[in-house]
């Protein structure tokens, strides 16, 4: 019996110029959702089958080539069920469902179904050509999760109670100096297996809040560092922000805006106990409101001063 035409490219939910492992990542990603052994929704046996039609189909250089070409007459009039990768008629498995079956590479099919699901029982997948993968344990897909840490939680580390959307609590280990887009590892937290398959894990991926204080490059923060025209020019130790609080830092005589200063071991810590550094920038500032005293002042200065800052330039 011939197998009506699909959009495979639709099928998969990929575009038509997609890599042979974006098709493969498509395949897997359906395969798993609407396995009969798996969703017992009526209409999963019937989206099993379409996917596994257009995988075949798109996997294979040459027949992928051919419907692209050709589309719905790629077959050229062939029943698909007797094209190459096709092994018989669509027939009637041990669990009901009218299969095709697939070639999948001269590859044994339970490794198929154990790369596909994760785990499997060995007799039962050798059994599973014929049976629909009957005796397989399926392990849980592992689940993502946002954890935002502000800079000083993520250098000191520690336990933190977190809250999930599924009502959940857990007690999470924060390492010390975790990093940006870093993953924590919760094992067997993740989706239920079936089957009596194994649980997936939870991740919780590490996002750093914005520190209106700080920016962040790797290990280490970089801050503005206001002074004052004289501060600048005669030289003064001024309080500057760190993780831990405030330090004193020496701003030399004759400081420029945009003059770097840095504080060895002042950034971010690492997993091993070394730190980054802290940069601050020095950004001189004026007085928006000048009282009398500080403008005869300025205005002495103006006087007596030779300095031009834009000679040179």
């Amino acid at each position: 019996m011939a197998v009506a035409y699909h959009d495979y490219y639709e099928t998969l939910g990929v575009p038509r110029d997609a890599s042979a492992e974006d098709i493969r990542r498509a395949y897997r990603t359906l395969a798993r959702r609407y396995h009969p052994d798996v969703n017992k929704e009526p209409e999963a046996e019937d989206r099993f089958k379409e996917i596994s039609e257009a995988y075949e189909v798109l996997r294979d250089e040459e027949k992928r080539s051919r419907y692209d070409r050709l589309g719905a007459n790629w077959r050229t009039g062939d029943d698909v069920s007797q094209a190459g990768g096709f092994d018989g008629a669509p027939r009637q498995a041990a669990n009901g469902f009218r299969d095709i079956r697939v070639d999948f590479g001269g590859g044994d099919f339970s490794d198929f179904f154990e790369e596909l699901f994760g785990t499997a029982d060995r007799r039962g997948a050798r059994g599973a050509g014929r049976a629909g993968a009957r005796g397989f344990s399926l392990r849980g897909s592992d689940h993502e999760a946002v954890l935002e840490l502000t800079l000083e939680e993520a250098a000191r580390g520690g336990k933190r109670r977190i809250s999930l959307g599924d009502g959940r609590d857990f007690e999470v280990e924060i390492p010390r100096g975790v990093r940006d887009g870093q993953r924590i590892r919760l094992a067997g937290q993740g989706e239920a297996g079936a089957g009596g398959g194994p649980p997936g894990d939870l991740f919780l991926r590490i996002r750093l809040k914005p520190d209106p204080r700080f920016a962040v490059k790797g290990r280490d923060l970089y801050v503005d560092l206001p002074v004052a025209p004289w501060e600048a020019a005669l030289g003064a130790e001024v309080p500057v922000p760190t993780l831990e609080g405030t330090a004193r830092l020496k701003v030399p005589p004759g400081s420029s805006s945009g003059r770097r200063l840095r504080l060895r071991g002042q950034g971010l810590p690492a997993a091993d106990g070394r730190a980054g550094d802290l940069y601050a920038t020095v950004a001189i500032h004026v007085p928006s409101k000048l009282t009398r005293a500080e403008r005869q002042a300025f205005e002495k200065l103006a006087e007596v001063s030779k300095f031009d800052p834009r000679k040179g330039r």
